[in-house]
């Protein structure tokens, strides 16, 4: 029988920059635990087969694009996670080896925390928004189109210490490091995203189980954040539609 594993991660892999991918993966690969990373081939082609080969990582093959959420929960909901946390991870992101076992003794500090997730920042240094408030359809609204910042900045915490850990209503999908069971016990992201506010909506059902959510900026990512609604239509649309979706499901503020 296979001894258990500390840490587990799956990385959805759909249309990804080679070499942004490796610095994501060598990132993971360098934990001192015992572990395994998920790479979940979206692609019709199974692109990404034979890119990557190490004895801590299993390929899952989709063939489709089924979205972040549907893919994830391959693994989530499927693969009899053998492991104590289990870290959902984009594949823009890259970390120091210090930071997995940190974030780790933090989530261990507190029974009734779920998730946690360290400061990001971007590749040149400067602060990331990852932690917020929920969305309201004018805040989402007023971010799109850069009005009345006086609601956006209340939507990021900026009225709040961010240099001191908390816990948000939020926090972006990047980056979410779990307790595995109740990862499990969430059945994973909503499916009915196929991309943007499955995030969102699986801080509703942490809280929804009485679970919590940490913000830890003592540690740090780096997130490369593609922020591909702003400049592609199609992708304009699909979030539209996922909102609409998050707002039907859990009401209008």
């Amino acid at each position: 029988m296979e001894d258990k594993l500390i840490i587990t991660c799956s990385i959805v892999l759909f249309k990804e920059n080679l070499t942004g991918l490796h610095n994501t993966i060598n990132s993971f690969l360098q934990i001192p635990l015992p572990k395994k990373l998920y790479l979940i081939d979206n692609t019709s082609t199974k692109f990404f087969e034979y890119v990557f080969i190490d004895k801590d990582i299993e390929y899952v093959p989709i063939e489709q694009n089924i979205g972040f959420g549907s893919a994830h929960n391959r693994v989530i909901n499927q693969k009899n996670l053998n492991s104590k946390y289990h870290l959902i991870l984009n594949p823009d992101v890259s970390f120091k080896i210090g930071v997995i076992s940190n974030l780790i003794k933090q989530l261990e500090k507190n029974e009734k925390l779920s998730m946690i997730a360290p400061k990001v920042l971007y590749p040149n240094g400067s602060y990331q928004n990852s932690c917020r408030r929920y969305p309201s359809v004018l805040e989402l609204a007023f971010r799109r189109v850069k009005i009345f910042k006086k609601i956006v900045n209340h939507g990021i915490y900026n009225d709040k210490d961010l240099t001191q850990p908390f816990c948000p209503e939020y926090l972006t999908g990047c980056f979410h490091l779990y307790k595995t069971e109740d990862l499990v016990a969430l059945k994973g992201f909503d499916e009915r995203y196929f991309l943007y506010m499955e995030d969102v909506d699986i801080c509703k059902k942490i809280d929804a189980s009485g679970k919590q959510k940490l913000y830890h900026p003592k540690q740090e990512i780096v997130h490369v954040l593609k922020q591909g609604s702003s400049k592609s239509i199609k992708l304009f649309f699909i979030h539209l539609i996922s909102a609409i979706k998050y707002f039907r499901k859990w009401g209008i503020s």
